[in-house]
């Protein structure tokens, strides 16, 4: 399927991005109008885009369907602060109901039932149930077009961070499985970042990988090793050399139990499963072998 922007529909193009640019986190903002009443929305175009000076952004389009702007928008440009709250998993349904399309000057604070916690710097209130709340000023909107589904980015300096102790572990550090953070898919759809769906990836080697390109052809065009093996493969920094010496038990059971036309393949398929439990060296001696 190709999609060339202008040739379908904007709910249509903005449902396929949704689904594509995904997961995205979510920016729960807490703005004030000219007048000081409290408004509470959520926004899944956001991101954090350096750290000096701390800065986010995040974008309350313009409504696809009648091209008009959202209040937090209005608030923004009325104050010039916002306070951006994370969402846990914990807070997710009340999230939701807070994203209802309530008239102007209604507080949903009250109607998704959140506490408000004033702030230190910025006068926007915080969502106490949020894990993690940055108090911000707005240094810049970009207002990307005047039609439904123009983005509207709204650079913010994070003045003022406040973290619950309660999702840091033991060295002081922020552990995803007690923040439980959720995260926006396209439609109705939402991704939760803990447990077994949290998952490390070593950092690139330092004195840099070897590359896939490098890797012995049979190893590079195996039908047994996946793209994700062959990534970590690449990552060492010289292709080893056979150890004569290795012993592996299973490894000597899977040589003596299969045919020599059928040995490569049951030994990528151990070495495979060598990688999955973390066995990089073992993986590389069984494929040498």
């Amino acid at each position: 399927m190709k999609i060339i922007p202008g040739e379908i529909k904007t709910a249509q193009l903005h449902a396929y991005l949704l689904g594509a640019i995904a997961p995205r986190p979510i920016c729960f903002a807490s703005t004030i109008d000219e007048d000081g009443n409290a408004n509470l929305s959520p926004f899944s175009f956001f991101n954090v885009f350096g750290s000096k000076p701390p800065i986010l952004i995040f974008s309350p389009a313009r409504r696809v369907r009648d091209n008009t702007i959202k209040h937090t928008l209005e608030n923004v440009y009325a104050t010039n602060e916002v306070v951006i709250n994370v969402v846990s998993y914990a807070m997710v349904q009340q999230m939701s109901l807070s994203s209802c399309e309530y008239p102007k000057g209604t507080d949903e604070f009250v109607k998704a039932g959140f506490t408000k916690v004033p702030s230190d710097i910025v006068r926007p209130f915080r969502v106490k149930e949020s894990p993690a709340q940055l108090e911000c000023k707005v240094l810049q909107v970009i207002e990307s077009g005047q039609e439904g589904g123009a983005a509207n980015l709204i650079i913010c300096e994070v003045v003022c961070m406040h973290l619950n102790d309660e999702v840091l572990n033991e060295k002081g550090q922020i552990d995803p499985n007690k923040i439980d953070l959720v995260a926006r898919m396209g439609g109705d759809y939402y991704c939760r970042a803990s447990g077994s769906s949290v998952f490390e990836v070593p950092k690139p080697n330092s004195s840099l990988g070897i590359g896939v390109d490098a890797l012995p052809l049979h190893i590079r065009q195996s039908k047994v090793l996946t793209g994700n093996d062959l990534g970590l493969l690449g990552n060492c920094s010289s292709l080893p050399y056979r150890n004569t010496d290795y012993q592996d038990p299973e490894l000597d059971q899977i040589i003596a139990g299969v045919s020599a036309g059928d040995a490569i393949a049951a030994l990528q398929s151990y070495a495979k499963r060598l990688l999955e439990r973390g066995e990089l060296d073992k993986a590389w001696q069984v494929l040498l072998h």
